[in-house]
C-alpha cells in the first residue's frame, strides 16, 4: 500500500524519508516546477528559501537541544545539514544549494519514494496522507484543507506580536490585574504616564519596518492581527483607544487609573511566557527590542519571540491535530511542517521527522509516539495543539515551552544552570525513547 506525502520541503521530505526507512512505499508530491510559489528558485526539494541558517548548533541555546534531539531520533536532513555545514560561529548554516541538491538526490535514489511533480489540488481520500505543504501551500488545496478543518480553522496572518520571559519584566512597576476586576488577575498591565506614552509614540512612528518580499505584498491585513504601527499612523490616540486603552485597569499599588497601558497575556501552560497584547507588528528587530524596552517594566525585558509579518497558511492546530500530528477527525491523516504553526527550518524538520514515524506505526497497527514535553519536540508538538490557547499563533523552539524542572528558586534565576539541566533531562528522556524503540 503507497502512501501520500504533499509537499517536497524540509518538513515532506524528511517525513518521507522516515517512512521509506519502514519499508513503507510513498508517493512524494511537489508542484514545483510546474507551479511556482513565488518564493522558490529552484526544483530542488528541500529549498531554502531565506536564510541559509538553521539556527543555533549551541545547547545552551533551546534550538540547539531541539537539533540534537533530532540527531538522537536519527532525522535524515539533520545529518545532511552536518555534511553541508559552512563556518558560521555557532550556528548551524549550510551551503545551501548543496543542502538541496544532497536531498534531492537521497529522495530520487530511494526505492520506496516515487517523486510526483504535480500539483495536488484536495485531500486525499481513503489514502493514508501526510500534508506539509507549507506556509505557502497552493490556493486549490488550501480551499480543501479549510473545508476539512471549518473554514474558520484555517489563517491567512500577516503579523504575530512578540513574547517575553516572565522572569524579565519587573514587577516594581508591572502589576496583575484583569479589566474591571472580572475573573482572576490573569494579565501582567505595565503603565505608562503621557511622557512615557509619547516618548512610546515617537519610537514606534519613527522605527524602520522589514520591507516585504514582492509575494507578500498587497495581503491584506485582518484586524486582529492589524500591525501597531499601522495602528498608530490612524492617529496618536488610536493605541490608547486600543490596546493600550487604561479603561477598567486600576493600579492595586496607587488605586488609580493610568494614561495608557500595555497588557501582557500568558502563552504557555507554565506561565513562563507572556505575549503583548495586541503588538503585532513587521518593526526591525533591532526597533522591536528598543521599542519594548521603552515600556516601563519591560526595561530588561527577554524577548523570547519577536513579532514578525509576512503571507502564511497555517491550520489552527489546537483544535485540528493531536500531539503525535495525526488530525483528531481522521486517524490516517497527519499534518507537519509550519502549516502546523511551527515557525523554524529545524522545527519543520523536527515536525516531518514525528509525522513520518507515527504515519508508519499506524499503518503497522503500533501506537503513535506522544513525545513528553521534557523534550523540545515533545513540547513543540504540546504547544501547537493546546486545546486552551486563545489567540494560537506560530512558535519556534524555546526554553520556555518546555515541563518546569523541579529546581529551587535560586537555581530557576540562573538561567544557564536552568537551562543545562533542561538539556540533561530532554536528552536522557530520548535516549531511552530510541532504546525502547528499537
Amino acid at each position: 500500500m503507497k502512501i501520500i506525502v504533499i509537499g517536497g520541503g524540509l518538513a515532506g521530505t524528511e517525513a518521507a524519508l522516515q517512512l521509506a526507512k519502514q519499508g513503507i512505499k510513498v508517493d512524494l508530491y511537489e508542484m514545483r516546477p510546474n507551479k511556482a510559489t513565488g518564493a522558490h528558485h529552484t526544483e530542488n526539494l528541500g529549498e531554502l528559501v531565506c536564510s541559509n541558517s538553521l539556527g543555533s548548533n549551541d545547547m545552551e541555546v533551546a534550538s540547539g537541544l531541539l537539533k540534537q534531539e533530532l540527531r538522537i531520533l536519527d532525522s535524515f536532513l539533520m545529518n545532511i545539514a552536518d555534511k553541508c555545514r559552512v563556518p558560521a560561529g555557532n550556528a548551524l548554516a549550510v551551503d545551501r544549494e548543496l543542502f538541496a541538491q544532497e536531498i534531492t538526490e537521497l529522495i530520487n535514489s530511494n526505492p520506496n519514494i516515487n517523486v510526483i511533480r504535480e500539483e495536488i489540488t484536495e485531500i486525499p481520500k481513503d489514502v493514508p496522507t501526510i500534508i506539509a505543504s507549507g506556509p505557502l501551500t497552493s490556493d486549490a488545496l488550501s480551499k480543501s484543507i479549510s473545508d476539512f478543518t471549518g473554514s474558520n480553522h484555517l489563517y491567512f496572518f500577516d503579523a504575530i506580536a512578540p513574547i517575553v520571559e516572565k522572569d524579565s519584566i519587573n514587577f516594581d512597576i508591572a502589576f496583575w490585574a484583569s479589566r474591571y476586576g472580572k475573573g482572576e488577575a490573569s494579565y501582567i498591565n505595565c503603565p505608562m504616564n503621557e511622557e512615557k506614552y509619547n516618548r512610546f509614540y515617537e519610537i514606534l512612528t519613527n522605527s524602520p519596518k522589514i520591507e516585504l518580499k514582492e509575494f507578500e505584498k498587497g495581503s491584506k491585513f485582518f484586524e486582529s492581527c492589524m500591525p501597531i504601527e499601522v495602528m498608530a499612523s490612524r492617529g496618536k490616540d488610536t493605541l490608547r483607544y486600543g490596546p493600550m486603552k487604561p479603561v477598567g485597569l486600576i493600579d492595586p499599588r496607587t488605586n488609580q487609573q493610568h494614561y495608557a497601558v500595555v497588557q501582557l497575556r500568558q502563552d504557555n501552560m507554565s506561565a513562563t511566557l507572556y505575549n503583548l497584547v495586541g503588538f503585532q507588528t513587521n518593526l526591525k528587530w533591532g526597533a522591536q527590542k528598543e521599542l519594548i524596552q521603552s515600556i516601563p517594566g519591560l526595561e530588561n525585558a527577554s524577548i523570547i519571540r519577536f513579532g514578525v509579518m509576512h503571507r502564511n497558511t497555517f491550520i489552527y492546530s489546537p483544535t485540528v491535530l493531536e500531539s503525535t500530528l495525526q488530525t483528531k477527525s481522521r486517524e490516517d491523516l497527519y499534518f507537519a511542517g509550519q502549516i502546523t504553526g511551527v515557525e523554524g527550518y529545524t522545527e519543520s524538520i523536527a515536525t516531518g521527522l514525528l509525522a513520518g514515524i507515527n504515519l508508519g506505526r499506524f499503518l503497522n497497527d503500533k501506537k503513535p509516539i506522544q513525545l513528553d514535553s521534557v523534550s523540545m519536540l515533545g513540547a513543540l508538538c504540546s504547544y501547537i495543539t493546546f486545546p486552551e490557547h486563545k489567540n494560537f499563533q506560530p512558535i519556534n523552539s524555546n526554553w520556555g515551552i518546555l515541563k518546569p524542572l523541579d529546581i529551587d528558586r535560586k537555581t530557576q534565576k540562573n538561567k544557564k544552570l536552568r537551562n543545562k539541566l533542561f538539556v540533561d533531562e530532554s536528552l536522557s528522556y530520548m535516549r531511552r525513547l530510541v532504546s525502547e524503540l528499537i
